[in-house]
């Protein structure tokens, strides 16, 4: 089961709206690219990366657009919990786990 956090909405709301000022149409296909991007997870799990900020194996990313998909696998299931844009310096503690 894939679970967004609340951070990760977040993240997606706000790429949501900073593209909407441009384009309603585009907007709308980003977000929707970016969640279906995660249905894969729930069969494959590590097709991710790791991210190099943490270097912890069950933390990935996917990558799509201009955009890095963080989640991390639980037992639980797989939780989204951030996404960023691949420009930004990110820091190991900026990631809600």
């Amino acid at each position: 089961m894939v679970i967004w956090s609340q951070p990760a909405r977040a993240d997606l709301r706000s790429i949501h709206d900073f593209i909407a000022h441009d384009s309603r149409f585009y907007a709308k296909k980003v977000a929707q690219d970016i969640r279906e991007k995660t249905d894969i997870l729930e069969q494959l799990p590590r097709t991710g990366r790791k991210v190099p900020e943490l270097n912890e194996d069950a933390v990935r990313e996917l990558s799509l657009y201009s955009y890095r998909i963080i989640y991390e696998i639980k037992e639980q299931g797989i939780f989204v919990l951030a996404v960023v844009h691949k420009r930004r310096d990110l820091k190991a503690e900026e990631i809600e786990r």
